[in-house]
């Protein structure tokens, strides 16, 4: 069975602040570059979706190059969500 002595804890101490420093090092380094890529994933990702949305809702007429709009779904409105009646209450004297 091991005891606790002072020496262990200081070197422990030592190891954590070790840790912190070349952790803090580290993500120093390596943080920007692994932002940068998520970012640009980002970037890319929105751009094909754009381009999938174009292409779907623009459809170009090969005869006369007349560029119809796709309303299919704006024939439908949207329904409001309906919570309740409305109460008018009247102040009693």
């Amino acid at each position: 069975m091991q005891t606790a002595s002072f020496s262990g804890f200081i070197e422990m101490v030592f190891y954590m602040i070790a840790f912190y420093y070349i952790f803090k090092f580290l993500a120093r380094l390596f943080l920007p570059l692994v932002v940068k890529k998520v970012v640009e994933k980002a970037g890319q990702n929105f751009q094909q979706q754009q381009q999938r949305t174009q292409q779907t809702t623009w459809k170009k007429t090969p005869s006369n190059d007349e560029i119809i709009i796709d309303t299919a779904n704006s024939k439908n409105p949207r329904e409001t969500k309906k919570v309740g009646d409305y109460v008018d209450y009247e102040e009693i004297d």
